[in-house]
């Protein structure tokens, strides 16, 4: 885009002299800009984006961007298709990065809000995420977590209403099946790929979906697609301890991820939403 050329030679970092395709996101285009100065940049790109897609995804990384936390990219300048980051120039990671990891993210984690919700609602993926400020965190789970989701998938035919009602009875549960916890400064997106190491192989965060939430639901997501070392979660209950039996609750955050992914990429999903709501269901 030319407001990123513009802004590279404002800043003394002069033309784009190499365009490098980065792969691996399934939502946007990624692209490693050398300039003439030497400075790489990571570029982002989707024209069919939301207009503010990625104005929220930079407040995100700013928020996020805490002393004690993992790293993440600083974010230069965004428009409606386009958002210009630090280049972390992702290599190979440390012996101890998942150790450091576990301790940085429970870091962030100690990071607490007035309440649940942040300071502008943004997107998990390409869907809105809604955060509204909310003192319970139950009611802001079962009604801007699971119910906006499921909803979301009951509108577009992905969803059968019983499902729905289903997911609203337990929704109506979670203060019988999750413990109390704070509002966290949170990822909202913890996937492996959204955990990247940085040139120095140590731990950085990207693509998020931030907000003051449950750490467990965090947490959560890392089970998700694969998991994440056994030394990751030791290392992270060292540093910020968790109620027992958090494993056996991950089914029940990850009930969002699932239904999001109902609604973004279709009805493949729906067998692994059903089966939480049977595991759950009463």
């Amino acid at each position: 885009p030319e407001e990123v050329q513009r802004w590279l030679e404002a800043h003394g970092y002069g033309a784009v002299t190499r365009v490098q395709p980065v792969g691996g996101g399934c939502i946007n285009n990624g692209e490693r800009l050398r300039t003439h100065s030497g400075a790489t940049f990571f570029l982002k790109t989707n024209t069919a984006a939301p207009p503010d897609m990625f104005a929220r995804e930079a407040e995100g990384l700013e928020a996020l961007r805490v002393p004690d936390g993992p790293r993440v990219p600083r974010p230069y300048l965004w428009g409606a298709d386009f958002l210009l980051l630090e280049d972390l120039a992702p290599a190979a990671p440390r012996a101890d990065f998942w150790e450091t990891f576990g301790q940085r993210l429970a870091a962030l984690h100690n990071h607490t809000g007035p309440a649940f919700g942040f300071a502008h609602d943004n997107y998990i993926g390409s869907t809105p995420q809604p955060n509204p400020w909310t003192d319970d965190g139950y009611t802001f789970f079962a009604e801007h977590r699971l119910g906006f989701q499921a909803r979301l998938a009951f509108t577009r035919g992905l969803l059968p209403a019983d499902d729905v009602r289903r997911v609203e009875r337990l929704a109506a549960r979670l203060p019988d099946l999750i413990p109390p916890q704070p509002p966290s400064l949170i990822h909202g997106d913890l996937w492996s790929g959204n955990v990247i190491a940085d040139a120095q192989g140590e731990p950085a965060l990207i693509d998020p979906a931030a907000h003051y939430g449950w750490a467990e639901a965090d947490l959560a997501m890392t089970a998700l697609f694969g998991g994440f070392p056994e030394r990751f979660y030791r290392a992270y209950e060292t540093a910020h301890p968790l109620e027992s039996g958090y494993r056996q609750r991950f089914d029940l955050y990850n009930l969002y991820h699932l239904l999001n992914h109902l609604n973004m990429f279709g009805t493949g999903y729906l067998g692994s939403v059903q089966r939480i709501l049977r595991q759950w269901g009463n």
